[in-house]
């Protein structure tokens, strides 16, 4: 099942298709709204920095990141006791925001690891199946991200429960692992694809 459709033939090789979150837009376009995406992903990546500015404090020297990461009550509680009543509103701006960034990222590294596997396509169909598994993780990552969201801001508004720092700290991991591998192959993926010497091509996205 791992994103394969039924194969084509092209001089008797077999031309297999992979399936990928970005079907629906054509392969025309696809890098010119990358682009845009791109911009619009630094854009509010910015913004979030400006308004996470404010919460850098001596308990949470990395600001939201750091409150994601506490893993326990009594740390998250410091943290937003640090930030004080307006720490506080920035604290909610932030991960207001942050909803609109997760849409934005994940269509963003996801649609740039469909353009890299397409062009690695002509290298062998490993590499190319790894870019679209990951195209299809951002959007785990990016449920992660909500469900984190969703334990920070009952932990802002004054929860009690201890559980929403846990779940915010293990939705927190394995969503910066999945963003890093995805950024890792577009990057890396993007050299390899302009350095190798391509084989015959062998896998259409």
């Amino acid at each position: 099942m791992l994103f394969l459709r039924n194969p084509e033939f092209i001089h008797g090789e077999p031309l297999l298709k992979l399936s990928h979150p970005f079907e629906w837009l054509p392969i025309a376009k696809q890098t010119r709204t990358f682009i845009v995406l791109l911009l619009l992903t630094i854009a509010v990546m910015i913004t979030l920095q400006v308004l996470g500015g404010p919460l850098k404090t001596d308990v949470a020297p990395f600001g939201i990141i750091s409150f994601e990461l506490a893993g326990t009550l009594p740390l998250a509680q410091k943290m937003v006791e640090s930030w004080g009543k307006l720490g506080q509103i920035f604290a909610g701006l932030n991960l207001g925001l942050d909803f609109l960034f997760i849409i934005m990222y994940a269509n963003c590294i996801g649609l740039g690891c469909v353009i890299v596997a397409r062009n690695l396509s002509r290298h062998g169909a490993f590499l190319a199946t790894t870019g679209i598994g990951l195209s299809w993780a951002l959007w785990l990552a990016a449920l992660f991200d909500c469900i984190e969201n969703y334990a920070l801001i009952n932990l802002l508004l004054g929860s009690q429960q201890a559980t929403f720092a846990l779940i915010a700290k293990w939705c927190a991991i394995p969503k910066f692992l999945i963003v890093g591998l995805c950024i890792a192959y577009i990057i890396l993926g993007a050299l390899a694809a302009s350095i190798v010497k391509p084989k015959s091509a062998k896998l259409l996205l």
